[in-house]
């Protein structure tokens, strides 16, 4: 059974939680909330218990994830090449997907642009903790 480096696990998806707070907070905070129709006090209103939760075990899964996969498929590769294997699974799996569902419930270019550049962001941060973690 292959074995993942757990303390690398957590402080990537911290890495990813807190590219998270910065993005959709100082930097794209407003315009997300104006592409998704949200107001500040809407968004008060929510179980900021179970989002931020929800939100830290979906990294922590993303995290164990990528950890899995080094430990699998790119034990020797290099600090840079799993840097961009990390931005390459956004890049590649979660933008399309994103991009898709967006396409279909007719959300707005401009959310599309905020959300795929965050995990674009968020797996390119985990990507360096796990490469210099493991």
């Amino acid at each position: 059974m292959l074995s993942v480096n757990w303390i690398a696990v957590v402080v990537a998806a911290l890495a990813g939680f807190v590219v998270g707070g910065i993005w959709y907070g100082p930097v794209m905070g407003k315009k997300w909330m104006g592409a998704v129709g949200l107001t500040e006090e809407q968004i008060k209103q929510g179980n900021m218990g179970a989002i931020y939760g929800g939100a830290f075990a979906f990294s922590l899964l993303a995290s164990w994830t990528l950890a899995h996969t080094f430990a699998t498929y790119a034990q020797d590769l290099s600090v840079g090449v799993k840097i961009l294997t990390a931005f390459g699974v956004a890049l590649g799996f979660i933008v399309p997907a994103i991009g898709t569902n967006y396409l279909f419930s007719q959300k707005s270019r401009t959310l599309f642009f905020i959300d795929a550049a965050y995990w674009l962001l968020f797996y390119t941060a985990m990507g360096v903790v796990h490469a210099y973690l493991t």
